[in-house]
């Protein structure tokens, strides 16, 4: 039978670590070539991985059980949100295929679960090129400026979408292009590397939604 790769990364840590210090056993051990990271941990000691909670917060979010509240999914998008704050679970969202759901809370019926779908959208591209790129070809961006300029959206749920343009197109010549596309600006020249244009723009945007 096969060894589980998680234990034999834990065996091989192990191992080195336990040479390391041999010959001085109170010595602490120097940084070896084997790291464990924590999701080898959590699956080890019957943790969930963070891929794990990401999966069912999203779950919680989609639920259609009349037990599940509004406040039950408004908390578990905050926890997701917190999760995505990290890169590599930024990173995770189209592995996991989290995006297309993700995306699709933007046109969810209460204003609160679009609002934190913007949010989300906004931590996980926020210099983050890999996840940047993700957006723009899941067609987000059109979606998020329709968002943060329809008059009649709540103002809370602009604010969110206008953040979640500015973490998507800052330092993304791509997504600055798809965003003055999506704004009928095509004529309009903006670097994407130049803060005080984006700020312009971005803040036109931000002063429509108060």
């Amino acid at each position: 039978m096969a060894m589980d790769p998680n234990l034999s990364t834990l065996l091989k840590w192990s191992v080195e670590n336990s040479s390391a210090t041999a010959e001085d056993p109170t010595a602490r051990a120097p940084p070896t070539g084997t790291q464990l990271n924590p999701d080898i941990l959590n699956s080890l000691f019957g943790g969930p991985s963070d891929a794990d909670l990401m999966k069912m917060s999203m779950s919680a979010i989609l639920s259609e059980d009349p037990e599940v509240s509004l406040d039950d999914k408004l908390v578990a998008f905050d926890n997701f949100e917190q999760l995505i704050e990290n890169l590599d679970n930024a990173n995770n969202l189209e592995p996991l295929a989290l995006w297309t759901p993700l995306l699709g809370c933007l046109a969810h019926d209460a204003a609160d679960i679009r609002k934190m779908a913007a949010w989300c959208v906004g931590t996980a591209v926020q210099n983050n090129e890999k996840s940047q790129e993700r957006l723009l070809a899941m067609g987000g961006i059109p979606g998020l400026a329709s968002m943060a300029t329809k008059e009649d959206e709540d103002k809370g749920v602009r604010r969110k979408a206008c953040y979640a343009l500015s973490s998507a197109v800052r330092n993304y010549q791509p997504g600055m292009d798809e965003l003055l596309k999506a704004l009928g600006r095509e004529e309009t020249k903006i670097d994407a590397s130049d803060m005080d244009a984006c700020d312009g723009l971005l803040g036109e945007l931000r002063d429509a939604a108060k």
